[in-house]
């Protein structure tokens, strides 16, 4: 009983020490381009919460990244490495553009047929890799990642092929039809892109933390991404199990992708992902997991996001180098500090034992 408190505190310690390594290391990168890390940061701060727009910007960036993360979460707790979300949210993207425009009704059932539409096409496009690993136990990192690149192919010759299109087209012009007024999503802070769309996440993220923690099915599912073998003695059925739990993230990836097109982007377009799946993989390494956690390293996540494109217009700091930042704060939380500077203590000490002794 008393190892989760000193488990929550050596946790926060990672999240403390590793920002206080990320941003020592911005302030150098930031000087060697020839700007002030004073001024760089204040314009991170200011794009981020400095105004409405900052805040809604904030908000909208914050959406997608939560609702990825918990697809990422879902797969991760069951023992599963699900690299495809990138590849559902485009396919989920696809199908509620296609159910937004062409279909119509009040907007009480339009809203969630279009939703419907892209959590469908999500888990439908992540059948093949949950039959392959159930079957064949084909390793669906491979398959997951590969299929990534697949979804962009497709989804563009779907489009060109509904629109008419040939491969002459610009690619900017592939694109479907603007969804109906009915199918969108409210906007919060008009007339900015913060929708109810992230009233959607922060509700998958409550229901995914509370099936985990309060269900029979959730505590089977930690026991498999704890160790499958020892469940499966315990009466689990490990593959319905795990199947179930890749077609729920690959569902979620694609609740993503129609609360994009049904918010900002109105349509779907080729190449509209600015790498939310794998943003989501990230915060979800982040997080440990955790679905409550994942809700503030995502608003966290979407600040930066929002704060970067204002610093990038304001200072001569590019925002790939928050990019950077970002990729070097998860591997920073993915090592335990802890038991990293008991390891050195404990090596300095063996290594003045060892002097003396000589």
């Amino acid at each position: 009983m008393k190892r989760q408190p000193e488990e929550k505190n050596s946790q926060w310690m990672n999240y403390v020490v590793s920002l206080a390594l990320v941003m020592a290391i911005a302030a150098i990168l930031i000087t060697i381009q020839g700007s002030s890390p004073a001024e760089a940061f204040a314009a991170l701060v200011k794009g981020a919460v400095g105004s409405t727009s900052a805040i809604s910007s904030s908000i909208r960036w914050s959406t997608p990244v939560l609702i990825a993360t918990i697809a990422a979460i879902v797969a991760q707790k069951t023992g599963i490495t699900n690299l495809g979300l990138e590849g559902q949210i485009y396919f989920g993207a696809f199908a509620s553009a296609i159910a937004g425009a062409f279909l119509s009704g009040p907007r009480l059932i339009h809203i969630p047929i279009a939703i419907l539409a892209g959590g469908l096409a999500g888990l439908a496009y992540a059948l093949l890799p949950a039959f392959l690993k159930a079957v064949f136990q084909i390793n669906e990192m491979i398959v997951t990642l590969m299929l990534n690149y697949a979804a962009v192919l497709f989804t563009e010759y779907f489009t060109m092929m509904l629109m008419g299109l040939n491969s002459d087209t610009n690619p900017d012009q592939i694109a479907t039809p603007e969804i109906l007024e009915s199918a969108r999503l409210t906007q919060l802070l008009p007339p900015y892109q913060a929708t109810t769309g992230i009233f959607i996440a922060l509700g998958i993220a409550l229901a995914v933390f509370a099936f985990f923690k309060f269900t029979r099915r959730g505590y089977e599912w930690r026991m498999l991404g704890r160790n499958s073998r020892f469940a499966r003695y315990g009466g689990v059925r490990v593959v319905q199990n795990m199947t179930f739990a890749f077609l729920l993230s690959g569902f979620i990836s694609g609740v993503c992708g129609a609360v994009e097109i049904m918010g900002p982007h109105l349509r779907f377009r080729n190449n509209f992902s600015t790498g939310m799946g794998w943003d989501g993989i990230m915060v979800a390494l982040i997080a440990k997991n955790n679905p409550i956690n994942a809700i503030g390293v995502s608003l966290l996540w979407g600040m930066i996001k929002a704060g970067s494109l204002n610093m990038e217009r304001m200072t001569s700091v590019n925002r790939i180098l928050v990019t950077l930042i970002q990729a070097l704060f998860v591997i920073f939380i993915t090592v335990d500090i802890r038991s990293l500077l008991k390891k050195i203590s404990f090596g300095k000490g063996r290594i003045i034992e060892t002097g003396g002794a000589k």
